[in-house]
């Protein structure tokens, strides 16, 4: 019986709080480190320990392979299937062939490393721990100890061993911590590492603002009142789109809170960050409306295709639409999700003026038809060929002096229009060199797409860098990168 081995095991076992089977395959590790240290390198080492009695055997080990190369390699690790076939026929690639050999006294040394690897295995452990444990708040917040700052980041200690990064980009701004303050944070991430996870923190998410309201207002966590969409200018303004699933409850006023106490103590906890508290709606542009506020709205005028709109507003609102530095325009189209373009009515006015007078002129030029009939189309609200080639008797009918051939006319022009445009354009296309297309890796479609860029041979790819090819349809940075050096093959001959 070797006692030392299970004292050291109870021992163990008593600190660290981990289970026997964890200590002695640390043991059996450390015997097959020190027995290997008397065999040349590679050879492959198995201890087996009876938990029981403490008692040990030591095992050399060979792979069996069918691969020559190995075998004359590292004829320490492996063994030809041919020769293993000599012991037992019923091997294959793969298999383990185990020979007895003496074993080394559990001495002092093999004492030292056996606790080694299972310190190692420990740390190991405890940060799997937190991992796992933190990977299941991602999207929660979490309150933690400044234990440092530096210019880059600050550490915060959230306990158990656990410690979070706030990046200096994820501060608000002009936000300073000390050691010791009680910093709250949004855990966006956790990342493994060989130092242990990082979970990244931040003060400057837009779910941040949105989990702080969860906080405050009841309603939200009982999931009365939705939270919509965020948008934030960390630090300095931010605007909370919400709505309520019990008409009986104002969605605004309940998360402003009795005398603004509730939307007071999210901008307490953000550096005094205004927050402006949405009501959202199903329609687009009721929406837009309502988060351009405090600005009132006069005109919208939306392109659904382009997700754009502009928004006119009276000379005397204009500044406060746009807001300090295009503030509030930018942070109700980040609310909105619809690319906004503020101006006065007066602007927006010549604008679709110009815009209705540009259609008319493409109109008359790519129909061949009368002013008055082409400004007619533009009142009823066709913008494009397309449009005319698909539209229906009613929506074409309206327009005075038109009959059903005149129509069917129009709508013959459109599509002649539209078809002949399409061939000059395959017409106008470069063809890919046949270089090009020889290149390894090269596709025929991703070589089309290069021509349509203007890279039409082997040289011209050659000359290009990755992020010229940024632009490339269905193109990866790392194919473009091996398409590149083969194509600069040549220069290296």
């Amino acid at each position: 019986m070797n006692k030392n081995i299970l004292l050291v095991v109870d021992t163990l076992s008593n600190e660290k709080g981990v289970n026997k089977g964890s200590i002695f395959e640390a043991i059996e590790a450390a015997l097959a480190a020190v027995t290997a240290k008397e065999y040349p390198p590679e050879t492959s080492i198995r201890v087996s320990i009876d938990a029981e009695t403490g008692d040990h055997s030591t095992f050399r080990c060979w792979t069996v392979t069918d691969d020559e190369t190995l075998v004359n390699e590292l004829p320490q690790k492996y063994i030809l299937l041919s020769d293993a076939h000599k012991e037992n026929p019923d091997l294959s690639p793969g298999d383990i062939i185990e020979e007895p050999i003496a074993s080394v006294e559990f001495g002092r040394i093999a004492a030292q490393q056996a606790k080694h690897v299972l310190l190692q295995k420990v740390r190991e452990a405890e940060r799997k721990k937190i991992e796992d444990r933190y990977r299941d708040r991602i999207g929660e917040l979490i309150t933690g100890i400044v234990k440092k700052t530096t210019s880059e980041h600050t550490i915060l200690d959230l306990g158990d061993g656990a410690e979070g990064i706030l990046l200096k980009e994820e501060l608000i701004p002009r936000e300073t911590f000390r050691s010791g303050d009680r910093v709250r944070g949004y855990l966006y991430a956790v990342r493994g590492d060989k130092r242990g996870p990082q979970l990244l923190i931040s003060r400057t998410h837009p779910k941040m603002l949105a989990e702080l309201f969860r906080i405050e207002v009841p309603e939200i966590g009982e999931q009365v009142i939705e939270i919509m969409s965020v948008a934030r200018d960390p630090g300095s303004r931010a605007k909370l789109a919400v709505k309520t699933n019990d008409g009986r409850i104002d969605p605004i006023g309940a998360c402003v809170g009795m005398r603004g106490a509730r939307v007071q103590a999210v901008s307490g906890e953000l550096g005094g960050e205004r927050v402006d508290i949405i009501l959202w709606d199903d329609n687009p542009v009721q929406f837009v409306i309502n988060a351009m506020a405090p600005a009132e709205i006069a005109s919208i005028v939306a392109d659904e295709e382009t997700r754009t709109m502009d928004v006119a507003v009276a000379e005397d609102q204009l500044s406060q639409a746009i807001g300090r530095n295009g503030q509030n325009v930018r942070l109700a189209s980040e609310l909105t999700g619809w690319r906004l373009s503020v101006m006065s009515e007066e602007e927006a006015t010549n604008k679709h003026t110009a815009e209705a007078e540009n259609l008319k002129k493409a109109f008359v030029e790519s129909l061949n038809i009368e002013e008055e009939i082409a400004e007619a189309l533009v009142e009823q609200g066709f913008t494009t060929l397309e449009e005319l080639a698909l539209s229906s008797d009613e929506e074409i009918s309206s327009i005075p002096g038109l009959d059903e051939e005149s129509i069917e006319e129009l709508r013959t022009r459109a599509r002649d229009t539209l078809l002949a445009r399409e061939l000059e354009m395959q017409l106008n296309t470069p063809e890919p060199a046949q270089d090009l297309l020889d290149l390894p890796g090269m596709t025929e479609e991703v070589a089309t797409e290069l021509a349509n860029h203007g890279i039409l041979t082997q040289e011209d790819l050659a000359e290009q860098s990755v992020d010229d090819l940024q632009n490339i349809k269905n193109l990866s940075k790392a194919q473009a990168a091996e398409l590149i050096m083969a194509a600069r093959a040549p220069w290296f001959e």
